[in-house]
């Protein structure tokens, strides 16, 4: 066997060429059923582009054998995966202990398909590929666990059925990486609209007025794990990354789905009535666009979106539908850089028969989300009732409580700090719960169609806005 020496020292990488010989095949069979034993969860990871393939793994997991098979083409995306691996792995505290062994080379895909040294499969990275290779992946006995989005257009959309109809008759579970479930002020909001006493019932709304409206304020320069973010090439190509209007905006259309019908079936074809869906660019200088990539001029697939020296970039998109005849908002929006102070920032509402529950994350909540609830004309025993609701979930959020804002007919309430986890804590969230669906067998009976409505709704806005 040949092998090529990397230079991350705490980490066990060997690179795999094409004219390595005596591999492991298909002959060899990993399970793919788990009973919750240690390391019996073999992970590989395809093509890691994105910085979500690192965070998956910022933490270990006890089910989860620390080799990980890591199948890519030769590049910068694959060098900055592997520093953020070492990054975990030779932090102060509480250091990861993970054993990359990495194959780069053209045939990455087959090569992983064919060699099959593992049972579980994570992507995250350029999106022009993936919804294809999610479905050879699942053709060859890998479970996935896939960042979103998992399809970006049309084409995708029918390939993404063809993948599910794979895994169910593979026993096979695919599932994306939906983060923002585990946000504390979206679980609150979710569970208040559960409450009769204090929301009453989800309105209709209407297309000036949703029911459900969700927005969401990116930026393409940040920083993560404490260091500034260094962006491929590519995640300005919106044939590669895909548009805003089908990326961030999945994370929004999964909230409406999750949060106004939770364990509801969602059928797209007889559920979703879609409306009208806009699009329009973020323009960036060639000194932005080198200061967030390291690229001192504009890659040759990106000339068809520069004009005059500026990069347009469709990041920014809105969409309106019915979803059970509800009205429902999402809108997404991708600044170059926030000012000073400030973060990416969430704003969601929930009309209700007896209150809006509302998340703010602005300056005036020092860039926090936080969750209101604002009473709609003067329900009776109102506070009395906000008070009891409180107190009735503090049984799951010990130390939860509610302030009347001053000056204001609206309540808010007081998290706990302990529940304030960050979006890269969420990843280890998203992938403990994985690890129980897959220890179990099986998705919720619900998830399977909700994520294909989801990229229904998402994929079809692209064709609207186009149009």
């Amino acid at each position: 066997m040949k092998h090529a020496t990397w230079f991350f020292p705490s980490l066990l990488i060997c690179a795999l060429f094409s004219s390595c010989s005596n591999e492991k095949t298909m002959e060899e069979e990993i399970s793919t059923s788990f009973s919750g034993q240690d390391n019996e969860i073999k992970l590989v990871t395809l093509d890691p582009g994105h910085f979500h393939a690192h965070l998956v793994k910022k933490s270990t997991y006890p089910q989860v054998d620390p080799k990980v098979h890591v199948y890519a083409p030769q590049g910068p995306d694959l060098q900055a995966y592997l520093s953020a691996i070492e990054s975990y792995n030779s932090r102060a505290e509480d250091p990861t202990d993970w054993e990359m062994e990495v194959y780069a080379g053209d045939d990455f895909l087959n090569r992983m398909i064919k060699e099959r040294k593992g049972n579980v499969m994570v992507t995250a990275g350029n999106n022009r590929n993936k919804t294809k290779n999610i479905l050879e992946t699942i053709k060859g006995g890998f479970h996935v666990l896939a960042d979103k989005p998992m399809a970006i257009d049309k084409e995708g959309f029918d390939i993404l059925k063809q993948a599910f109809d794979e895994a169910e008759k593979r026993d096979l579970l695919l599932f994306d990486i939906m983060t923002e479930r585990f946000e504390i002020t979206t679980l609150l909001q979710k569970e208040f609209s559960q409450i009769p006493s204090v929301f009453g019932e989800l309105q209709e709304g209407s297309l000036e007025q949703p029911a459900v409206t969700k927005e969401s304020v990116h930026h393409f320069y940040k920083t993560v794990s404490g260091k500034p973010l260094q962006r491929p090439g590519w995640f300005y190509d919106v044939n590669q990354q895909g548009e805003g209007i089908v990326d961030v905006t999945t994370h929004l259309v999964d909230l409406v789905q999750w949060e106004s019908f939770p364990g509801k079936v969602i059928d797209y074809e007889n559920d979703i009535e879609m409306l009208e869906a806009t699009r329009w660019t973020t323009d960036l200088t060639l000194e932005e666009f080198e200061k967030s990539t390291g690229l001192k001029e504009y890659p040759s697939y990106l000339s068809p979106y520069v004009e005059d020296g500026i990069l347009k970039v469709y990041g920014n998109g809105e969409i309106n539908y019915k979803i059970n005849g509800i009205h429902a908002k999402v809108s997404v929006i991708w600044n170059y850089v926030a000012p000073e102070g400030s973060a990416d920032t969430h704003y969601s509402i929930m009309r209700g028969s007896n209150a809006n529950l509302v998340i703010r994350q602005d300056e005036k909540e020092n860039y926090t989300p936080e969750l209101y609830i604002e009473p709609v004309g003067s329900p009776a025993d109102f506070e009395e009732n906000v008070n009891a609701a409180v107190e009735e979930l503090k049984g799951k959020f010990p130390g939860l409580g509610v302030s009347k804002v001053s000056g204001e007919n609206s309540w808010r309430l007081d998290i706990p700090e302990q529940f304030r986890t960050s979006h890269e804590d969420h990843f280890r969230e998203v992938t403990e719960k994985y690890i129980e669906y897959l220890t179990e067998g099986r998705l919720p009976d619900w998830e399977v169609p909700n994520m294909i409505a989801k990229y229904y709704v998402t994929t079809q806005a692209l064709e609207m806005a186009k149009q």
